[in-house]
């Protein structure tokens, strides 16, 4: 767990260190020779590869505000250091134009941190953004089939209840048929009982 920390915290400390090189190369800005140009061209790569590493460890939130602070701190440094040896840096005339040239280089080369940040969250969101429509994809087909079967539910308990509500029709049928057959053989039994209670008076008469 230290050394997950020191690796994280020794990201911004080199970030640091290669924009305070850059104070001892060549002034002229605008001289892009070949040899000019590779330095500052591998000075921004790197940078741009911590400004990466700084968002995947820290995030974007908390490692802009460490790239800002290492910024300003080496910016501050760079002046101070200048300003002391100003005759290393060649500064011995037009001071305030260096200073803001040498500031510049700092401030290009945390920008190029900027934008390795950018970048990695960028992809990081998009990473995130295919995953939740994924993740949305598999909601809604899952919804599509709880529908679907709630849907044949339906349809099952609407079928059920039309044959329940079928059979107790044909019950309520068979009732009231078997009601009628046997009122009428009861009327039928009743006749026969009267045509012969008169035949016997009468046979006894």
């Amino acid at each position: 767990m230290n050394l997950k920390k020191l690796t994280h915290y020794s990201t911004p400390a080199l970030l640091g260190i290669l924009m305070f090189a850059s104070n001892f190369l060549s002034t002229n800005l605008f001289r892009f020779g070949e040899h000019n140009f590779s330095v500052w061209f591998v000075l921004s790569v790197f940078c741009f590869a911590c400004g990466w590493f700084i968002n995947k460890s820290m995030g974007w939130h908390f490692g802009g505000k460490v790239v800002f602070a290492v910024i300003i701190s080496v910016t501050f440094i760079s002046v101070a250091l200048i300003s002391l040896f100003r005759n290393y840096f060649s500064a011995d005339q037009l001071l305030a134009e260096n200073l803001i040239l040498y500031s510049l280089r700092n401030i290009t080369l945390g920008a190029m941190a900027f934008f390795g940040m950018a970048v990695a969250e960028i992809i990081i969101l998009q990473k995130d953004q295919l995953l939740l429509s994924e993740k949305i994809k598999m909601i809604e087909s899952s919804v599509f089939d709880s529908k679907k079967e709630v849907e044949l539910e339906i349809r099952e308990a609407k079928l059920n209840a039309k044959k329940i509500l079928n059979d107790a029709e044909l019950e309520a049928k068979n009732t009231v048929l078997r009601k009628e057959r046997i009122e009428r053989e009861l009327k039928e039994f009743i006749l026969a009982e009267k045509e012969l209670i008169k035949k016997y008076e009468e046979d006894n008469g």
